[in-house]
């Protein structure tokens, strides 16, 4: 399942919210998490991070995995601890009202 517009940064900044993962770990997370229905390509979890990294709201640092290979670990900054509970409250919110529109059993109220 594609993800909706704009739910891929708050998507990562929640994984980060468990501590400090590279690129495949944060892949592996979400389809788990997600029981394989989202679909996350490389493409777009690269420049998420490339973007919440501009916008300070992670740090990056290269580190050897459990496989002794280099990867890049991001990790969450308070801002982007801060951006997390902003956003997902709000997404929760438009999340709840779609629903109720979704789900509405008649045209009246």
């Amino acid at each position: 399942m594609a993800l909706l517009k704009g739910t891929l940064d708050v998507l990562v900044l929640k994984t980060l919210s468990w501590g400090p993962m590279h690129g495949f770990e944060i892949t592996r997370w979400l389809e788990t998490r997600s029981d394989g229905r989202l679909d996350v390509t490389d493409a777009a979890l690269l420049q998420a991070l490339h973007r919440l990294e501009a916008r300070d709201l992670l740090t990056a640092e290269w580190g050897v995995t459990k496989n002794e290979r280099r990867a890049r670990y991001y990790r969450l900054t308070p801002a982007g601890r801060a951006q997390l509970r902003a956003e997902s409250a709000s997404l929760l919110e438009q999340f709840e009202a779609l629903t109720m529109v979704l789900t509405a059993r008649s045209a009246r109220g």
